[in-house]
């Protein structure tokens, strides 16, 4: 398939609306903060938390007839960033959360031998096509780092795995492994590294879909960076194929990880990521979901050094109506010394979760000119 198969036009009942043609093309939006809870609402002394040593980290929160799902990597022993979980838990009012189980576990073998050593990342996404839930993470092969090339996590590749029960309600899984949909090999772009397909967040364009996949080049001391780039498939079971004139894509130069893409209220698409700066995520507006600027910083803490020393991975925006969204992120609770959390005797820093509200504006209609 050609890469203009996923064109710009939007057809009704999908993720993103396009404008009438001819019609004036709407300013460009802003996300702003409006309010910061000022505790993590989810850490490691929280009821169900007693077994994750270091905490929590990416993932993603849907909301789903009033309750909200996180899908996310439980860091729950050693060795660190290896041995892990991928926990389902649950809320009614996004400060008090319930653990709803398990849905995979690493097997933490790290000699570089067991492709799923480790696991990341997990993305749940709705196909209203199939009407079913899908899952989407990351499995890593594991090993020490031999002094030149980052080894911890290499060679990554991204599983799928889809509820057994449809509908709605089939977020709550079980979800089956269903097989892999992207890995490095030869179809691989000169960019990508080491670290093999470290991220992958798909969204529905057109009569297919789009998706970001991330890679680092890990092979490299210092490394080099973490990018992300565009892929493409005629439904979200794939094939999955890079789309390689667009690679990598222009929202970071150097530094971007775990991008979750949502519809914009009034049209659009929006894309927030892990990006460089302790108190910052990064985001971006997209007109019609495959064409993407420069991202932009936004700080979600009011105060440098408030209960996230280091704020980490924005975990998607939640639409709570009108032009307001619940934002989680992963943040170290303690200011982390990254040489001491990969020795396991000394390691104690933790990764909690915490929760902003933000708003999109729109300057058009701030302005006081009819909405489109």
């Amino acid at each position: 398939m050609k890469h203009g198969v996923l064109a710009a036009t939007v057809l009704a009942g999908v993720l993103l609306k396009s404008a009438a043609p001819g019609a004036e093309a709407p300013a460009s939006p802003r996300l702003v903060l409006v309010s910061q809870h000022p505790t993590p609402v989810l850490t490691t002394r929280s009821p169900g938390a007693e077994d994750i040593r270091y905490g929590f980290e990416g993932g993603r929160v849907v909301k789903v007839r009033g309750t909200y799902h996180l899908f996310t990597s439980e860091m729950a022993g050693d060795p660190i960033w290896v041995k892990m979980r991928l926990g389902h838990w649950t809320s009614r009012d996004r400060l008090a959360w319930k653990r709803a189980g398990t849905v995979a576990e690493s097997s933490g073998e790290f000699e570089g031998q067991d492709r799923r050593a480790s696991l990341w990342s997990p993305l749940p996404v709705w196909d209203a096509g199939d009407k079913r839930w899908n899952l989407f993470y990351v499995a890593y092969r594991s090993a020490p780092s031999d002094g030149t090339r980052f080894l911890l996590n290499h060679k990554g590749e991204i599983w799928r795995a889809v509820s057994r029960t449809p509908g709605e309600e089939g977020i709550r899984g079980p979800f089956e492994d269903v097989g892999v949909v992207m890995r490095p090999g030869p179809d691989s772009l000169a960019w990508e590294g080491l670290q093999g397909t470290d991220s992958f967040f798909p969204w529905p364009v057109g009569r297919g879909w789009r998706a970001f996949y991330g890679s680092a080049r890990t092979e490299t001391k210092p490394i080099g960076h973490w990018l992300v780039g565009p892929a493409e498939a005629e439904t979200l079971a794939g094939p999955w194929r890079r789309v390689s004139a667009d690679n990598p894509a222009p929202l970071e130069e150097r530094f971007i990880e775990n991008p979750i893409v949502s519809e914009a209220p009034g049209g659009g698409a929006l894309v927030v990521y892990d990006s460089e700066g302790p108190d910052m995520i990064g985001w971006a507006y997209s007109a019609d979901g495959v064409r993407w600027g420069a991202g932009q910083r936004l700080k979600i803490q009011s105060q440098p050094g408030e209960w996230a020393k280091d704020v980490r991975t924005p975990l998607g925006l939640v639409h709570e109506g009108g032009d307001r969204f619940s934002l989680f992120y992963t943040g170290f609770e303690q200011t982390p010394d990254w040489s001491r959390m990969l020795d396991e005797a000394k390691g104690r820093e933790t990764c909690a979760m915490g929760l902003v509200e933000l708003r999109l504006q729109r300057d058009d209609v701030e302005a006081g000119r009819k909405p489109r």
